[in-house]
């Protein structure tokens, strides 16, 4: 078992993966706990990410003519006043589903204490890491960032990988890697932030990521 933990260690120092403190981003002191905000969060954010686009026609909207189908007595029929009613096929639906928003809200100093919590455990779990890798030519390449990814033992995880969303070639190379969601540092919530097994940063990217902690302070 130790040989396996040498042998581990030995690809990480050989794959440039360097682990990121707590006291690294500023978040050594942090200890607040935030799971009923996190729990509203996710609430808010799985409500406001439903389309709402679902729909039926009601009587008053179904193409049928609104004309009696037959006189009301002496048919021996059940007296019926439209072919638009829901007892009939074809009719419209009552109080069925109709187009809606809903729209719920969390304040910011909320978001900002859940964010700093969830980096911090990752931190605290050694599950935030930055890895010395750049592309060596300007154009996109998928091979070569899966190649650092298995160097540093990274394939068989769940990666979450801060990008800046104006770094395209990088963006492009990491995209379609099916263990890798890519999140940019100015949009990030607790839902996405919270799938992966680990974060990384590309080291050329570590100040962004520093920066971005330090506005959640």
């Amino acid at each position: 078992m130790n040989k396996q933990v040498e042998k581990n260690n030995e690809k990480a120092k050989s794959s440039n993966l360097a682990l990121i403190s707590a006291k690294d981003i500023g978040l050594d002191k942090f200890a607040e706990n935030t799971t009923q905000e996190y729990a509203v969060w996710v609430r808010v954010l799985l409500q406001n990410w439903r389309q709402g686009t679902v729909s039926c026609k009601a009587r008053s909207e179904v193409s049928y003519t609104n004309k009696k189908p037959w006189k009301q007595k002496g048919t021996g029929r059940a007296r019926a006043g439209s072919a638009r009613s829901p007892l009939w096929r074809g009719g419209g639906v009552t109080f069925g589903p109709q187009p809606r928003v809903k729209t719920l809200k969390i304040n910011k100093k909320s978001k900002s204490r859940v964010l700093s919590a969830l980096i911090a455990e990752y931190a605290n779990k050694n599950m935030l890491h930055t890895l010395d890798w750049h592309l060596s030519e300007e154009r996109p390449s998928t091979s070569s960032v899966q190649k650092a990814l298995y160097n540093a033992g990274l394939t068989n995880k769940k990666v979450t990988l801060f990008l800046d969303r104006q770094d395209i070639n990088h963006w492009m190379s990491v995209r379609n890697l099916a263990n890798v969601q890519v999140l940019s540092f100015d949009d990030v919530n607790a839902y996405d932030l919270s799938l992966g097994n680990c974060i990384v940063v590309f080291k050329k990217d570590y100040d962004l990521f520093k920066n971005m902690v330090k506005k959640w302070n």
